[in-house]
């Protein structure tokens, strides 16, 4: 993660108290979705340092539909951003509804929120429309002091968005995440590496790689781990990656090495 700047520091350790009230008082109340849409628009002002007037589009127009609010900078659209009343749960109407917005522009990025909870989705648009929640700000505890916090309110801010923060966020969580540490266990440089250890344990000891693979997979890694589908996912890619490593091995060890036939002439 970037270093936050200590100005973004200053502002959200200042400013996410008092909104902190502000939304509490609104969810008394239970005010409308429009209402709430004002108190998000300061919040982005405020908290996430945009321009209310240059960064900031109420009701972004998207082939004849409308989402409640959009982020630019330099003219690109980074995120949209649903919103609904502060009273309102979540739930995945709200957000498919998001996603198709998202999709229809091809933007990568959808927030939604009721005002007490953020979710920050990313939208993936290859081969179907998919979308994956990458994390979640709740606003009714959440600590602007602890550093963990704030990085996460810093991927969107404006500073952390002009440097695409959130993108480089999503790549490592693709990476480090149980799915793929479960995939990588599986891979035969570890099981090798975990038959080495036990015979080190146990001199003598007769065990191969296979029967460490099955016991990694039966009985140390939950089931659902590698059988869902990001566990399928990731075993792909790590045995992808596997393979390509050993193709670049195999064609280093058959690269004959250059000799230099040029005729000499001694003098």
């Amino acid at each position: 993660m970037s270093n936050i700047p200590t100005a973004v520091v200053k502002r959200l350790t200042s400013t996410v108290p008092k909104f902190k009230k502000i939304l509490a008082k609104a969810k008394e109340r239970d005010v409308n979705e429009s209402d709430t849409v004002t108190i998000i628009t300061d919040m982005l002002e405020e908290i996430f340092g945009f321009d209310k007037y240059s960064d900031i589009t109420r009701e972004y127009g998207i082939q004849g539909t409308y989402c409640d609010l959009a982020i630019k900078t330099n003219k690109r659209i980074e995120y949209l951003i649903e919103v609904k009343a502060i009273g309102l749960d979540l739930n995945d109407k709200h957000l498919k509804q998001a996603v198709n917005y998202a999709s229809r522009e091809g933007i990568k990025w959808v927030v939604l929120t009721n005002g007490m909870k953020w979710e920050i989705h990313r939208v993936s648009l290859e081969s179907k429309v998919q979308n994956q929640r990458i994390f979640s700000i709740d606003f009714t505890e959440i600590n602007p002091k602890q550093k963990e916090q704030q990085e996460l309110l810093f991927l969107l801010c404006k500073r952390g968005v002009q440097k695409d923060l959130i993108g480089d966020y999503y790549e490592y969580r693709q990476s480090v995440n149980r799915y793929t540490v479960a995939a990588l266990l599986l891979t035969e440089s570890v099981t090798n590496a975990v038959r080495k250890e036990l015979r080190k344990l146990k001199p003598g000891i007769k065990v191969d790689t296979e029967e460490i693979s099955n016991l990694i997979k039966g009985e140390v890694i939950k089931r659902e781990t590698l059988e869902s589908e990001a566990g399928v996912e990731a075993i792909k890619q790590v045995n992808k990656f596997a393979k390509k490593q050993a193709r670049a091995k195999t064609k280093t060890k058959t690269v004959k090495p250059q000799i230099d036939d040029t005729p000499t002439f001694e003098h």
